[in-house]
Order: structure tokens, then sequence, then C-alpha cells
């Protein structure tokens, strides 16, 4: 929570610094950017909490309600089989990247390992029914798009979850904190609804916090990139794939509705870039991420990071080569 506050106050301060010593880059004076990163940042929270909430009654259906050993049995034994399945659970469960965060730590509680849980963390958010009709429902079957983006998707999932289930020691990939609430919720006592109602309480205190931070950083870091310079560099090929890239990571747009969003830069941008923006943003924006944490160590995030975006760019590369 304090590294949270203190990430608010360098962004608050970096706005300052920016409007003072920059300011043919806005237009706009800084109440009125201030307003509108305040803006962002409630739509961004009000958009993401109806998930979040969802996520965690899901989470406390598997923990809870789920007889014992049930997803043990359904799931392959083999890891790289189980991690393919996990990684079609999400068709089955259509709620955005914020709701898929508490279900997987539910998962992580009923004993699946932490790569198991990454991987349909990661796929989840693009592999979901909501997101396959809506990104059609943009772009149709123009320029690959829709199917760059949920073979990408899977494809990254699935290498992240191969490399983590590589890691020598599973348990330092998930924080001390998550592993204490683990220990809470193991010995809860009474009945369902009992502990139903506890897992409740303790998922909210845990996702909460990050989501009103990462809500905050995506409002507040909006307000600090000016849109003519994405613009500007939307016609290079290579350049276009990063700026989206960056863009993904900024803007926190639920993987809902980011096509529509995507969709505006179709006459500006390259079809690689646009897939790059698709595959980024639901897996490691401010506001991903922030949620994340409550789970899994800095060190852990810092390398989801690094493959998806060396993944998404390859794959925005092979989609302009194509198209």
């Amino acid at each position: 929570m304090a590294v949270g506050l203190a990430l608010g106050a360098v962004a608050v301060v970096a706005l300052f610094l920016i409007d003072a010593l920059a300011p043919a880059l806005f237009p706009d004076s800084l109440p009125t950017r201030a307003q509108d990163g305040l803006t962002l940042a409630l739509s961004v929270l009000i958009e993401s909490l109806p998930f979040v909430v969802l996520g965690v009654l899901l989470s406390i259906a598997v923990q809870v309600w789920v007889p014992a050993r049930v997803i043990e049995r359904v799931l392959p034994q083999r890891g790289w089989a189980r991690r393919a399945v996990l990684s079609l659970l999400g068709m089955l469960i259509p709620v955005c990247e914020c709701g898929n965060v508490p279900f997987a730590r539910g998962l992580l509680m009923r004993g699946l390992t932490p790569a198991d849980a990454l991987t349909f963390l990661v796929a989840a958010p693009i592999v979901n029914p909501i997101v396959i009709l809506t990104t059609h429902q943009a772009f149709g079957w123009d320029g690959g798009i829709l199917v760059a983006r949920l073979l990408g998707g899977y494809l990254v999932a699935n290498l992240i979850g191969w490399l983590y289930s590589r890691h020598p020691d599973p348990e330092r990939i998930l924080t001390d904190r998550f592993r204490e609430t683990c220990e809470v919720v193991a010995g809860e006592q009474g009945d369902r609804a009992r502990r139903s109602l506890a897992q409740f309480v303790v998922e909210l205190r845990a996702v909460m916090p990050a989501l009103v931070i990462g809500s905050a950083l995506a409002g507040a870091v909006q307000v600090l990139i000016p849109r003519s310079v994405l613009v500007a560099v939307g016609s290079n090929p290579v350049l276009s794939i990063v700026a989206m890239m960056l863009l993904a990571m900024t803007v926190a747009i639920c993987s809902n509705v980011d096509s529509f969003f995507a969709l505006s830069f179709a006459s500006t941008f390259s079809s690689g870039s646009l897939v790059a923006f698709l595959l980024v943003g639901p897996l490691v924006d401010v506001k991903m991420l922030a949620l994340m944490r409550t789970t899994f160590t800095g060190r852990v995030l810092a390398g989801i990071v690094a493959v998806v975006l060396l993944s998404a760019f390859v794959i925005g590369v092979g989609v302009n080569l194509l198209a």
C-alpha cells in the first residue's frame, strides 16, 4: 500500500513538472488535465469493479462450494496438457482481466501450481467469449486481427506457464502476504455460508487497494502522454507497434471493450500494431499489474512483462509482414 501511495505521489509531481517545463506539449491547463485524469481514473475503477466482485464470487465458489478434488479429477495430470486446458477455461468465465485475478487466487488456494494459475490468468482475458465477440464486431476478419489475438494470447499464456513451471522453488513466485492469506483461509471454521462471507472480506481487502491504486495510475499516466506523439509514429511499421504497446499499458481499458478503442486507430496504425495493443493491454496494463502484485512477486511480474512485450512485438511484426 505504501508503494502504491508513493507511485501516486510521483505521478502527481511528474504532472506538475511536465506542466512547468514543457507547457507546449499540452493545449489544456493543469486543472483541466487534472480533472481529466480524475475522470479517467474513476471510469477505470467503475468499469472494473463489477468484474472484480464477480471474480471474487467465482473464487469463493471454487474454494468453498466445489467438492474436494473435483478440479484435480477433471484436469489432465501432465503439466503441459493441464495448462493447455486451463488456457481455455476463460471460455467459461466471461469476465475481464480484473475478475480473473481473484479467481486465479482461488485456484491457487485449491492447490493448483503457480504456473497453472499464471497460464489461466494470462489466457483468460483474451480467450473469453465476450472478448471474442467484441473483437469480431470491431474488426471482423480483416487483417487477421481476431485470429492473431486469440492464437497469440493462447501461445503467450502457455509460454509463460511453461517458463514458470520450470522454476526451482514455485512457492517463491508468490508473495509472503498471499501465502499468509492461504493459511488464514485454510484455518477458517464454520459452515459454508460463514466461510464464504469470511473469504469475500479477505479477497476484497486484498484486491480493492490494488484496484484503486492501479486505476489512479492509469488516469494519471494518460494525461501525461500527448496523443499527437502517438499519431506521429503511427505510420512507421516498427515504431507503431512499440507506441501501441506503450499505450496499451497506460490506458488500462477493460478487455471486453478495448477492441472499439483500438478501432479508432485503425486508419493510422498498422494491423500488427493493433494486434500488439490487443495482446498487451489485457495482460500487463498498470491496473492489471497492480492487481497481480497482490499475489505474485515483483520479479515475477517483471518477467511476465518482458515475455508479453517481446511476444506481442514479434506477433505484431509477423501480422504486418503477412498483411
